[in-house]
């Protein structure tokens, strides 16, 4: 976290700022419950009374909410996709999934390289995590057996995820959390009109440990090329599909029971 604060700001505005840090950088998350005042104290070297009116400034801006009895907690900072107008439009219209695709892959490629470059021991834990599971799932769907679908969208999205936070650049992060229902959803479209055919299957597979690889030694550049290849690779076999079947993106966004 960058401490460094102007030298001007009160004793209750530095508290806020420093929270609002916090909250930027992933480490309080929305809907996320904030932690005692004594904890905070004790992390932020600030005084209770600094700390409760840095609360309050930062309730008056929408960032944080107060229920009674039950505490404060990191406000949900983005709208729900749910009720926004433009993301029912995208879901219901699936040829968007190749437009969708073409947002992966610049926000995607940088969070790559950013994560190779700035991602800390914690953060390549986290990564490796996350790539384990996905291994995990694929691993013992054995035989002609494939993975759940819905289940293998969601530990490949996490993995994703979990790199673009490895970034360390807020406004990344919270821009792709923004849309995070309509990335899922373009994951599991990918995954199922791909996953149960055995070359694309082998593609991407090989194109998530090379970008696991990359990013785990610590090469941005490597790991920007891997993620374009992983995004750029999917999209043309989507269209070779397409080509033989008119039919294929048809309803691809759908994800059955996600919420």
């Amino acid at each position: 976290m960058n401490s460094a604060l102007p030298s001007d700001l009160r004793a209750p505005e530095q508290a806020a700022a420093r929270l609002e840090q916090l909250i930027l950088d992933g480490v309080l998350k929305p809907g996320q419950m904030i932690p005692s005042e004594r904890r905070l104290c004790e992390r932020l070297g600030i005084s209770r009374p600094s700390l409760r009116e840095g609360l309050r400034l930062l309730r008056g801006k929408g960032i944080i909410e107060t229920r009674h009895g039950k505490g404060s907690s990191v406000a949900q900072l983005l709208p729900s996709a749910d009720i926004s107008p433009l993301m029912h439009l995208f879901r219901d219209h699936p040829r968007t999934l190749y437009d969708l695709l073409e947002v992966r892959a610049l926000l995607e490629g940088e969070s790559a390289r950013l994560a190779a470059q700035r991602g800390t021991p914690a953060d390549r834990v986290l990564i490796r995590r996350h790539y384990e599971a996905m291994a995990a799932c694929i691993r013992e769907a054995t035989g002609d057996t494939l993975p759940d679908a819905q289940q293998l969208a969601r530990l490949d999205h996490a993995f994703h995820h979990a790199i673009c936070e490895a970034s360390h650049n807020p406004v990344l992060v919270h821009t792709l959390q923004g849309i995070n229902d309509l990335l899922l959803s373009s994951v599991f479209a990918s995954l199922r009109n791909l996953y149960h055919r055995p070359i694309p299957r082998g593609q991407i597979n090989a194109q998530h440990t090379a970008i696991y690889r990359a990013v785990m030694d610590q090469l941005p550049e490597a790991a920007e090329q891997a993620a374009l290849h992983h995004l750029h690779s999917i999209r043309d076999s989507l269209r070779e599909l397409e080509a033989e079947d008119e039919r294929l993106v048809r309803a691809a966004m759908r994800l059955e029971g996600f919420e």
